[in-house]
Parts: structure tokens; C-alpha cells; sequence
């Protein structure tokens, strides 16, 4: 594979919880594939999606999100839930396609705007949504164990 121009993009099916769940495990996530199909039909709503990034056959990366509807106001934002990319066909462009997905569900639903996180064990993971023009420090991100 040589860049993104070969890369189709699709919705996820059960038939791409095995892969799915490989590219999970190898980013440290581990996952079987039974796991991924309960996920994958889990985001199988209108307000949830699960994309995958496919060349030749093979599923290289996916992105999940939610529209998540906000209270305070009218309007809804997307939530980008998960990221991966094999490893292998990284600095391709397949990353920069799949959040351009994302991107483009959110005009489509007319999104105020979309939220990512990246860990501080994964700088080029946050660089990559620099790159693309997201902004860190637009909030604080807290969370708590229930």
C-alpha cells in the first residue's frame, strides 16, 4: 500500500471484530474479538459510528465516535472515542482520512464541534490532532472511577 488514495473507508461489520480487536491489543487495549462485535454492534446507531480503513482487503485502522447531544445548548458536538492505525502503514495519510470522516459526519449532522483525547503516553498521537488543527488546553479533562 502506498498511501491513502487506496484506502476505501466503510462501515464496520461484525466480520471486522477480529482485526478490530488486534490493532486494540497491539496499542496496548486488550480486546478479543467477541468483545469487538458486542462494541461494534453496540455503535451501530445513528449516533454512533465505527469506520474502518481498508486497502487491499485488509482493515489498516478504524475511528469511533458518538454526536453526543449537549444540554446547556441547542447544538451537539462529536465525541472521537477511538483512533488506531496499524502500525505498520502509520505516516500515510490513513489517520488524517479517518478523522477527515469523522470531520465530515460531524458537518453532515452539524456539529458545533468535535473532542478527542490523547493520552500523554502517545505525543504523536496528539500531534497528529495539532496537525489537523485541534486544540489542547480548550478544557481541562477530569474524570473519577463511580
Amino acid at each position: 500500500m502506498n498511501d491513502a488514495a487506496q484506502v476505501t473507508l466503510r462501515t464496520a461489520t461484525e466480520a471486522d471484530a477480529e482485526r478490530l480487536a488486534t490493532l486494540l491489543t497491539e496499542e496496548g487495549y486488550p480486546a478479543g474479538a467477541s468483545d469487538l462485535a458486542s462494541r461494534i454492534a453496540r455503535f451501530a446507531t445513528p449516533a454512533s459510528r465505527v469506520v474502518v480503513a481498508e486497502a487491499g482487503g485488509d482493515v489498516i485502522g478504524f475511528v469511533a465516535f458518538h454526536i453526543v447531544p449537549r444540554f446547556e445548548t441547542d447544538d451537539r458536538f462529536v465525541r472521537i472515542v477511538t483512533l488506531v492505525v496499524d502500525p505498520g502503514v502509520r505516516d500515510r495519510g490513513i489517520g488524517h482520512l479517518l478523522m477527515a470522516e469523522a470531520e465530515r459526519v460531524a458537518r453532515e449532522e452539524g456539529a458545533a464541534y468535535l473532542e478527542i483525547t490523547a493520552g500523554h503516553h502517545r505525543p504523536e498521537a496528539r500531534q497528529l490532532y495539532e496537525s489537523l488543527g485541534y486544540e489542547a488546553g480548550v478544557t481541562t479533562y477530569l474524570r473519577k472511577r463511580p
